[in-house]
């Protein structure tokens, strides 16, 4: 089987212990892992501080830093074909999505290394005349990146490219479901000539590995994706090591369909939201409310088009539903799906594992109207919708705003004047009117409630990685005066 080194302080390393990565097309193993603990991960810290504080990152010039993150770019286009591969053998997802989503990768690291010098500061017009007065943006410090097995190379960019850009070093820990794409993703960046030091990345269990790095007393700021169990422990750890975090979890996502829709194209946009990634995105659409006038017709629409959806091997450019990427996944999705068909919820299609080499789950439609089943409520992370209709826009916007979590949300009318009160009262941090699923570098994206709180693209992405410093400078001549007297 190939092994698969980690990367700390520019150099590539066995690790002490191992562990296998399991291909969730067959179930059986395929990689040899390193599994970082404790030292491993002090070591990595340790580099990071070192590279942060001296040698030759601090005295790199942002327009530096942007070109070194350019060069990265350029290296993930030219070797998106391979890493398309690695994730789609080692997490199950289909090597069409993933070729197309590397590619797209790349622009999210072209577009921090062009930010990297429109970092700015601020001049403050000082109420005190003999005062020259400004704020600088410097970098936060060492970054601790902890990132799930899916779209992890997009979820590594916008965390390694903004904290690049700022000026900070960083630590990233690859699930260990999964993670020999940013293993490799290491041999790039360190080809990009990024100095030894800048970008550490290891990969272990979060109970050593996650733990050791996110209380480490020289981490100053947590990037952390992942659910909200996991989170709660990396806030626990933080307070130990007063980081900063910003935390982008699970979600519970509506999308609400009227009447007046353009229906197959909201089924289509439906099927994106929750089939797509066999259903394992923190924005999966797993709840879909319905107007009720249309609410049967819309379903059988649904599952006309999940009986015609093609499950197959990810690695085949036809297949459209690949494997889920563990069987604990699956086995947590089978009992709920059992638990809501128990507790009263009718199975539109699907509903059980499949009987086949691998993790395979059914795309699978219940309609949940006359009972609040557990499928209503629990991030499932698979291809599991829950439908409930409604007859009032109220009703439509109390049911999708029922739910602890707050990432994302879809709407799907021709009204343009209820799309805008349906923006207005949605509690989401993103709202997709007419399309779902849809992302850039550009935009800010995070959520709120058990969802999280920060957020990552965009320009405030770069400054939540950076620290302002306020400097005071005394213009006037003489003696400093009366020094009991705060000025």
């Amino acid at each position: 089987m190939p092994r698969f080194q980690q990367y700390i302080d520019g150099q590539f390393e066995d690790g002490d212990f191992t562990f296998l990565s399991i291909d969730p097309a067959t179930g059986a193993p395929w990689a040899v892992l390193p599994e970082a603990r404790e030292s491993d991960v002090d070591r990595a810290v340790q580099a990071a501080h070192r590279a942060l504080k001296q040698g030759a990152w601090p005295k790199t010039t942002a327009t530096a830093r942007g070109k070194l993150l350019y060069r990265l770019a350029d290296l993930v286009s030219e070797n998106a074909s391979k890493l398309a591969q690695l994730e789609t053998q080692d997490t199950g997802k289909i090597i069409r999505e993933t070729t197309a989503q590397i590619q797209y990768v790349a622009e999210f690291y072209r577009y921090y290394a062009g930010l990297a010098d429109k970092i700015e500061g601020m001049y403050l017009p000082i109420d005190k005349a003999d005062m020259e007065t400004w704020v600088r943006r410097e970098p936060i410090g060492v970054v601790a990146a902890v990132v799930p097995w899916n779209s992890q190379l997009f979820l590594s960019a916008v965390k390694i490219g903004p904290a690049l850009a700022a000026g900070c070093t960083i630590v990233l820990k690859a699930s260990e479901d999964g993670p020999t794409p940013l293993l490799e993703l290491a041999r790039l960046i360190h080809e990009a000539g990024f100095p030894a030091g800048c970008v550490n990345i290891i990969t272990g269990y979060g109970e050593t590995c996650g733990a050791a790095l996110t209380r480490h007393p020289k981490v100053a700021h947590i990037a952390f994706t992942g659910g909200p169990a996991a989170a709660r422990k990396v806030v626990q750890n933080a307070s130990e090591n007063f980081a900063s975090t910003s935390l982008e979890l699970g979600g519970k996502s509506p999308l609400i369909v009227f009447a007046d829709a353009d229906l197959e194209s909201a089924a289509n946009a439906q099927v994106a939201g929750i089939f797509a990634a066999t259903g394992q995105s923190c924005v999966a659409a797993s709840r879909l409310v319905v107007e009720a006038s249309v609410k049967d017709r819309f379903v059988e629409i649904l599952a006309a088009k999940a009986k015609a959806i093609r499950i197959g091997a990810p690695s085949d450019f036809g297949t459209e539903v690949g494997p889920l990427c563990t069987e604990r996944q699956r086995r947590h999705i089978s009992s709920v799906v059992e638990a809501s068909a128990a507790s009263g919820a009718d199975v539109i299609y699907g509903g059980k594992a499949l009987d086949r080499p691998g993790y395979f789950f059914e795309p699978t439609i219940l309609d949940c109207s006359k009972v609040r089943a557990p499928s209503l409520e629990t991030e499932l992370f698979g291809p599991v919708l829950s439908v409930v209709g409604f007859e009032t826009e109220d009703e439509a916007v109390a049911i999708a705003n029922d739910t602890a979590f707050g990432l994302s949300a879809g709407v799907f009318t021709q009204n343009l004047t209820r799309a805008h009160r349906l923006t207005r009262a949605l509690d989401a941090g993103t709202v997709w009117l007419n399309t779902y699923r849809a992302v850039s570098p550009l935009a800010p994206f995070g959520g709120h409630g058990m969802s999280g709180h920060g957020r990552e693209g965009g320009m405030a992405s770069v400054l939540a990685f950076t620290k302002t410093k306020t400097v005071w400078l005394r213009t006037s001549d003489g003696s400093f005066p009366d020094p009991f007297i705060m000025r």
